[in-house]
């Protein structure tokens, strides 16, 4: 047939009536616009747009500045939409009129193609700014409404065109021109652009003009806003390169934690009235008020997705209707299709079902993003939010325990991510009711009464999910306690592992461990099974409904359905479900979100510190009594300093505030009387000044109020009465804040050098005098990084008195007028207390002429005091300078006299022992001591990142990013056992399988003539039965195999780390160890088997679909290789970017947390220094890095289901074209065309799923890698050549020791450290070892217990090489004390003897013989006393003591005491000489010195140096010998 423009008639070109009366030639008229069009924007767009000279350059080009912008977009899609249908409209009609008519389908052909240029040529002017060319828009609008009117005109002449569908359609065109010319106007009438002498002047908004904002979504156009557009360069380039966070710049100024605190702080004040101050606002209200909007924007996108989503059963009801219907085409010659006709053509619905799917998909994820982006928004203003009310918490509310750290820690991780987690699941409330019901209607309409029954099953079924849902959330519950419980159990073993193998007790800790996980694994199980029930439950429903609701319809119609009825039911049940199930979860959280917000509410109710006048600067009074009772809050606008709004009322009393004697005071207390908050005065009648530049003491025994004073002067307390005043000073430096160290030391997570200058600028002369004063430099020189190392929880654990340095350092560095020094030396020796007070105090502070308050108990300083305060119980005792007091109390000066004696006879004692300080310094380095290997195996992620960066070549790198890592699934599998896995994936396949047969039959069933069969409804409810049965199985398979993976990994992962040896503890730090136990284990246990059980299921899903589509179409095959390839990309795309952006989630989120809790602890000194501002500053900081990576995260995601979700809508087209295009050429009944599009919607609905759970599995397997790379560990070699049957009982009996040519190394790879030892000990015989630090006098004692590599020579005890001997009998035989004393949680008891062999005798007699038997009998419980963690309800002393216990416990005759003294009390080791003396007189004991005074009197002293034994003799030889080592050693160290 010939193509010709107007048919093959000789009539159509004939104009006697007139031209406009010739259709033809109208719409030959309609082409003239289009054309005009594409002729004129075409060599604009890709010719002339390369030389556009006058562009203006901007930062982005996605500025978007001309009016009506979205207007124009969502028009211009309206336009293409009514043009698909013109076009349809137009090829139906041809294909029934005899000829080709060109002129029906030509025009909207072009009108598609010149709608789809204006919107590129409108988007390109728009972003280069160049508004003149617009004006080709302009003409082409006008025109094309001219000639659509011309055609709507001569329509409405027809009296026939009233049914026409063509009718509509051209009006609709003319409506929307008319719009499209409307919006055109208007941008000329607001940037007067054409007819106008001076332009306006337009600049792009200040978030685009920051080139480190790179969150563009508020700034796209609609196109890009719904498809993620501009999210592609970043996801392709994660490819190449990993996203880091400067990539992902900085938030939107509208999305940023201040202006959305702004927002709910203003809701939450505004309900405050005047007439009722005191009224707690709601916190639902303010979030309302603030978010509402926006959400009820995204609950209208999800009432759209959602009505759009039944589109998908009607138009497949109708394709099988219409198919199975349609008669022979008889052809007209003049034929113009009825708008009813329309829903009745197959391909047309085909098309429609495609567009109802994208515009579903579009409206779903919008929706998504919307509620996200709120969702993030108001968690930052509510954090915000609790951290201001933190930095104005009353210190009685802490100190009180109203509000602990815990609860606060709580209220940021958690409450604030329940309520964002409700508001991502929100719109669901409202908008799944509407989803139910009008899911019911369709399937009555579709199945008449019969479908209630299935409804009814479904609707029955929710209480279930709820309880079961609620069930799950307890058994988290209590597996997190047991978990918990478990990681304290392996914490305390590793940090006493060395304890543990010297005494061979790792297997019964390794038990009690293990017991633990028992509890934890019983608990799992329980959750194993919810979960499975759950995912069951999802999975049967919609078999139980489809089932209940055809055999209901066979029985009251006694016949089959028809393949319309049938799959568009079982569509309708696919989509019902979904609500449903997730109802109970929406519930759930809702239930959660009115708790967390009670809790909120409480919160922000609590009492707030008093209103701190004084601190704006000049002398201001504190309240008069009664003028504020002190427990109302009063809220403060933030928004502007304090110093304004209390301007008012300040002036009056500063003026009469101005008597003599407070010229040279800087603070003064006059009557006051100040309590903590619960009405008991801590303080009383406290009348005191604090003279300017001078030293203030405060003394006074402990507990008398000294801190509280300083707190009370510092505005902390509630005053009752009396006041604070505050000199009135010249404003030269920073006088409004007072550089306090308080009495416990708070650090900040942050460097050294960070702690110390808080925020001052960097001085380097007065930061190195700062750290002299203080004696840091020795400390810092221990650290790995120098001043730069991360101190605070995160980082190096310091000891008490360097952490106290550190603070007291934190005080002399800030340039402020006043210095608060609350009991600074509490934790120093001697030495560096003098040092502190001459330097630090006396000479940097005093030079400054600073003034001073120092509360201390060393009385020895009081005569450096220019000004001194005595306090006792509350009050003031006496004020005035030394001689004041000498003269006029002298009872008092004497009690001090007494008391300074007896400190300088402690001080002698101190300065005999080896000072504290040089103890601590030696922990610090013990802590980096053998980690340079830890350099060389840091941790493993690091290393593959940095091999990964080291690859220049981008190809290589690309692939590691993005393969799957197949060989970790098999091992995580493989740990689950074999026959689990044969079970979960034969359960998998079979019951896809089932399923796929039950629709297939059902599709065999209703395509049959006489379907009343009641054999095809047996065989149908038997496959039923079958599928729901399979769905139990294998949601029940693949949890238990999660669990047996999980019981298998820990239990290998305990037993290969218990048993390695000690030198893999040296090199692997110790959080790295604990990391596998907690964090991956947690992974492994709960989340790994769920996200495997989805993708598995959506996988096989998806694959069944597209595989019934295929046998049914096999045509489809054709379609689906390119959208194969699409998919492919887009998923490898994804995982990479996807894992890079949830690692910057997960990082960014702990330094928030950490801030939080570091400020709630800091509080006190924070208020002193007045940097409320520069913390709530760095609060919003963090907040915002952490708000990006999680945006970006939630856009990456939705970038994902865009993609997936069109590829869908594709597949589905594909179906349903090549099932009509197979039904025309009748290969197979139209029961399986409904079959094969019910299956193109399942995948619709999975394909997304499918990359998200491959991308979070690939992230979970990182935990199995990990904890697989410990796995790979080698253990010590317990076995020994000798059986341990052949060993004496009693041996050693005699405790002799030979010695002979030992070589001993840590590692193959590293040097010996101890070389061709000989020595000989005889039983008895009391040794000691000495030599300098690394000299391997350690190494020594470990070689004893063979835990080092002797690879040269051998020991040889009581005739028995040590070699030879298992190791759990070598060292269950001798004994050993430790320098660090270690004790275990659990009782006294437990920690003598785990093995619990002895009697209780045995263990008194033990614990007289190290002097402890009188003070454990104090204690409640005696033997069965409680021990907490790390023993520290015991003092250092007391722990050693307990540690020689338990080595006489153990009967042995051979004792080594590791520089066993090194960490006591010259007391505490007078007493272990005498025990060594009396108790182990028979014993062969080997002292390993630390002070070589304790070994002067040894019968033998081996002397090492540089790993070779170089003297061996008695110690009163050796000393005899001047030039001797020992002579040197013992001269240097007295």
């Amino acid at each position: 047939m010939a193509l010709s423009f107007c048919g093959n008639n000789s009539t159509a070109y004939s104009v006697k009536n007139g031209v406009l009366n010739n259709p033809c030639f109208v719409d030959a008229l309609n082409l003239v616009p289009h054309v005009f069009l594409l002729f004129i924007t075409f060599p604009i767009l890709f010719i002339g747009w390369g030389s556009q000279s006058s562009k203006v350059q901007i930062h982005h080009n996605t500025w978007l500045h001309f009016p009506g912008h979205n207007m124009r977009w969502i028009l211009t899609f309206l336009l293409l939409l009514v043009h698909v249908c013109e076009f349809s409209e137009g090829i139906v009609c041809n294909m029934v009129m005899g000829t080709n008519h060109l002129h029906l389908f030509m025009p909207a052909f072009m009108g598609f193609v010149a709608a789809t240029t204006s919107v590129v040529y409108y988007h390109n002017i728009e972003t280069s700014n160049f508004p003149k060319l617009l004006l080709v828009l302009f003409i082409y609008w006008v025109l094309a409404f001219i000639t659509k009117s011309i055609k709507l005109w001569k329509f409405a002449e027809d009296k026939g065109a009233a049914q026409y569908l063509r009718l509509y359609i051209t009006a609709l065109l003319v409506i929307l021109y008319g719009l499209l010319m409307a919006v055109e106007i208007n941008v000329i009438r607001v940037r007067k652009y054409v007819f106008f002498a001076n332009p306006q002047k337009v600049k792009p908004p200040e978030d685009l003009q920051d080139l480190g904002v790179r969150f563009l979504q508020p700034f796209v156009n609609l196109l890009s806003k719904a498809t993620y557009w501009w999210m592609n360069p970043l996801i392709i380039g994660a490819h190449k390169r990993p996203i880091e966070l400067k990539k992902i710049g900085k938030l939107p100024i509208a999305m940023r934690a201040l202006t959305n605190y702004l927002r709910l702080k203003d809701a939450y004040e505004d309900q405050r009235t005047p007439e009722d101050p005191d009224r707690s606002p709601s916190i639902w209200r303010s979030m309302y008020r603030a978010f509402g909007r926006p959400i009820l924007l995204s609950s209208t996108f999800r009432y759209l997705a959602d009505l759009l989503g039944f589109a998908g059963p009607l138009c497949i009801s109708r394709i099988v209707e219409q198919l199975n219907s349609e008669k022979d085409v008889t052809y007209f010659e003049n034929y113009h299709m009825s708008s009813h006709e329309l829903l009745q053509n197959s391909s047309i619905l085909a098309v429609l079902l495609f567009l109802a799917l994208i515009l579903q998909r579009t409206f779903l994820q919008a929706s998504y993003y919307v509620t996200i982006e709120t969702g993030i928004n108001m968690r930052g203003a509510l954090l915000a939010m609790i951290y201001n009310k933190i930095l104005r918490l009353s210190t009685s509310n802490m100190s009180m325990g109203e509000m602990t750290l815990g609860q606060i820690n709580n209220l940021v991780a958690i409450e604030t991510n329940q309520l964002m987690w409700f508001l991502f699941l929100c719109p669901n409330l409202w908008a799944m009711p509407v989803q139910i019901v009008m899911g019911i209607i369709l399937l009555r309409h579709f199945m008449g009464s019969s479908a209630l029954v299935g409804a009814a099953v479904i609707v029955l079924l929710a209480p279930v999910q709820y309880l079961i849902a609620t069930k799950l959330a307890d058994t988290q519950k209590i597996t997190l306690e047991h978990s918990t419980d478990r990681v304290k159990k392996t914490t305390e073993i590793l940090k006493g592992i060395k304890l543990l193998k010297l005494y061979a007790w790792e297997n019964i800790f390794c038990d009690s461990v293990e017991e633990t996980r028992g509890k934890e694994l019983t608990s799992l199980r329980t959750f194993a099974f919810y979960t499975s029930m759950s995912i069951f439950m999802n999975a049967a429903i919609p078999i139980a409904a489809v089932l209940a609701t055809f055999v209901t319809y066979h029985i009251l119609n006694e016949e089959g359905p028809s393949p319309s009825q049938a799959f568009a039911a079982l569509s309708l049940f696919h989509i019902l479900v979904t609500p449903l199930f997730l109802l109970s979860t929406v519930v759930r959280f809702a239930v959660k979100a009115l708790v967390s917000v009670q809790k909120l509410g409480e919160f922000l109710q609590s009492d707030e510190i008093g209103d701190d006048s004084w601190r704006n600067g000049d002398i201001s009074v504190s309240f008069e009594a009664g003028k504020k009772p002190m427990g109302m809050t009063k809220a403060i606008n933030r928004k502007q300093p304090m110093r304004y709004q209390m301007d008012n009322y300040e002036q009056p009393t500063r003026r009469q505030m101005r008597p003599s004697e407070t010229e040279d005071v800087a603070v003064k207390v006059t009557g006051g009387s100040f309590t903590w908050g619960n009405n008991l005065l801590t303080l009383s009648d406290i009348n005191i000044r604090i003279p300017t530049g001078q030293l203030t003491m405060i003394v006074g025994q402990v507990g008398c109020g000294k801190s509280s004073l300083l707190l009370a002067m510092l505005g902390e307390m509630q005053a009752i009465e009396g006041g604070v005043y505050w000199k009135e000073v010249e404003p030269i430096k920073n006088r409004n804040s007072v550089a306090y160290a308080a009495q416990k030391s708070w650090l900040l997570n942050a460097t050294v050098e960070e702690n110390i200058t808080f925020g001052s600028p960097f001085n380097k002369q007065r930061y190195k005098a700062v750290i002299d004063a203080c004696s840091l430099q020795p400390d810092i020189d221990l650290l790995p990084f120098g001043d730069q190392t991360e101190i605070g929880e995160r980082g190096i654990n310091l000891s008490g008195g360097q952490r106290q340095r550190i603070c007291v350092a934190r005080a002399l560095y800030q340039n402020t007028n006043i210095v608060f020094l609350d009991d600074p030396f509490s934790a120093l020796d001697i030495h560096l207390s003098d040092h502190l007070m001459q330097e630090g105090i006396l000479k940097f502070l005093q030079d400054d002429k600073r003034t001073v308050v120092l509360v201390t108990h060393k009385l020895q300083y009081l005569i450096h005091a220019d000004w001194i305060i005595a306090m006792k119980d509350g009050t003031v005792l006496r004020e005035g300078t030394l001689k004041d007091i000498q003269t006029h109390d002298i009872e008092l000066y004497d009690h001090w006299k007494t008391l300074m004696n007896r400190q300088d006879q402690g001080l002698e004692k101190d300065i005999q022992q080896d000072s504290q300080t040089t103890l601590e310094r030696k922990t610090l380095r013990r802590a980096f001591y053998s980690r340079e290997a830890k350099n060389q195996i840091d941790d493993e992620d690091e290393e593959e990142e940095a091999e990964e960066e080291d690859d220049d070549n981008f190809s290589t790198t690309t692939n590691r990013r993005s393969k799957i890592p197949w060989k970790v699934c098999w091992c995580y599998l493989s740990s689950g056992g074999f026959f689990m896995v044969f079970l979960m994936i034969f359960s998998k396949l079979l019951k896809h399988s089932v399923i796929v047969a039950i629709d297939y039959w059902l599709a065999n069933w209703t395509s049959k003539i006489n379907n009343s069969d009641s054999y095809y409804l047996l065989v149908f409810i038997i496959l039923c039965a079958a599928g729901i049965t399979l769905c139990l199985i294998t949601s029940l398979t693949v949890e238990f195999l999660g669990l047996s993976a999980a019981t298998n990994l820990h239990h290998n992962l305990l037993n290969k780390i218990i048993h390695a040896p000690i030198r893999f503890f040296d090199i692997t730090p110790l959080g790295q160890i604990l990391n596998r136990f907690s964090a991956d284990t947690n992974i492994i246990d709960q989340h790994i088997p769920s996200t495997l059980e989805s993708l598995t299921r959506s996988t096989l899903l998806c694959l069944s679909g597209i595989g019934v589509i295929a046998s049914i179409t096999p045509i489809f095959l054709v379609a689906l290789v390119p959208l194969a390839v699409a998919f492919y990309f887009i998923q490898k795309y994804f995982r990479v970017a996807s894992k890079d952006l949830q690692d910057l989630d997960d990082s960014t989120q702990l330094p928030l947390l950490c801030h939080f809790s570091e400020t709630a602890e800091g509080l006190t000194t924070i208020r002193a220094f007045r940097h409320e501002a520069r913390f709530k500053q760095r609060m919003l900081e963090l907040t915002d890095t952490n708000n990006t990576a999680y945006l970006f995260l939630s856009a990456a995601n939705r970038w994902l289901e865009v993609r997936t979700d069109y590829l869908g809508a594709v597949i589905v087209l594909a179906a349903a074209a090549a099932s009509i295009w197979s039904f025309h050429y009748g290969l197979h009944p139209g029961g399986l065309v409904g079959l094969g599009l019910t299956y193109a919607l399942t995948v619709t609905n999975y394909l997304n799923w499918v990359v998200r759970n491959l991308a979070d599995l690939e992230v979970q397997m990182a935990a199995v890698k990990k904890v697989n790379s410990f796995l790979s560990t080698e253990s010590e070699n317990y076995e020994g050549s000798m059986d341990a049957s052949q060993v004496p009982e009693n041996w050693p009996q005699d405790g002799e020791i030979k010695i002979q040519g030992l070589c001993v190394r840590y590692d193959p790879m590293l040097k010996p450290v101890l070389k061709h030892v000989n020595a000989y000990i005889k039983p008895g015989q009391k040794v000691g070892i000495c030599g300098r630090t690394g000299s391997g006098k350690s190494s020594l004692s470990l070689a004893f217990f063979n835990m080092v590599d002797i690879f040269e020579g051998k020991i040889i005890i009581d005739g028995i090489d040590i070699c030879k001997l298992p190791l759990q009998t070598l060292r269950s035989r001798l004994s050993i004390i430790l320098q660090d004393p270690v004790l275990f949680s659990g009782s006294i008891r437990f920690n003598l003897d785990p093995e619990k062999m002895c009697t209780d005798d045995r263990l008194w007699e033990a614990l007289e013989i190290a002097q402890l038997k009188n003070m454990v009998k104090a204690l409640p419980g005696g033997l069965d006393a409680v021990v907490t963690e790390g023993g520290e309800n015991f003092s250092v002393g007391q722990r050693q003591l307990f540690c020689l216990a338990r080595a006489f416990v153990r009967k042995s005759s051979i004792f080594i005491m590791d520089e066993a003294t090194a960490s006591i009390d010259m007391a505490t080791e007078n007493i272990l000489q005498k025990v060594v003396m009396t108790a182990f007189a028979d014993r062969t004991v080997v002292t390993i010195a630390h002070r070589v005074s304790s070994i002067l009197d040894a019968e033998q002293v081996l002397v090492f140096s540089s790993g070779i034994l170089v003297e061996s003799d008695s110690g009163p030889n050796l000393l005899a010998q001047e030039e001797s080592l020992f002579s040197v050693l013992v001269r240097t160290h007295k």
